[in-house]
């Protein structure tokens, strides 16, 4: 037996992992990750899974919704960003795809509008080209698409 592994009855570990998915919207990849904490055989992780999906703790379209939300408008990241972020989180390219409308144009837009006057305050003693470059390769970083930041920096 692995002693790092906490012995819980079934129904202890059903519950805490309701309280894992209550606390916030989890996508199955963290939830099966949590499982490995416990014991448990493969027909009761299923059996587990299985709760949590029919009494809608676990959600994988209203958790990429949460997520795009969460990472756009507290994060500030870019689609690019969120997008692989969710794919290393095991969301699927079509389930990311039909969420996308959580994130608004007009908002996207205003964000690397924001951005770019943040960072372009901070650049002191650089000429107007490296400025814009610097700050393009910032919204880049942070995940906003190249040709977006042009047609912003063009009008």
């Amino acid at each position: 037996m692995n002693s790092d592994k906490k012995l819980f009855t079934y129904e202890e570990i059903k519950q805490k992992l309701v309280n894992y998915c209550v606390y916030q919207d989890r996508c199955h990849a963290e939830v099966e990750q949590k499982m490995h904490e416990f014991v448990l055989i493969p027909e009761a992780k299923d059996e587990i899974l299985l709760y949590l999906m029919r009494e809608n703790y676990l959600n994988e379209e209203r958790f990429t919704r949460s997520y795009i939300r969460g990472k756009f408008y507290i994060k500030n990241w870019g689609r690019t960003k969120i997008k692989l972020s969710l794919k290393q989180k095991g969301v699927t390219e079509k389930l990311i795809s039909s969420c996308w409308d959580e994130i608004d144009e007009i908002d996207y837009e205003k964000i690397i509008k924001k951005i770019y006057e943040n960072y372009d305050r901070k650049l002191f003693g650089l000429k107007e080209y490296q400025k814009k470059q610097k700050t393009i390769k910032h919204l880049l970083s942070k995940g906003f698409e190249y040709d977006v930041i042009l047609r912003i920096f063009e009008n």
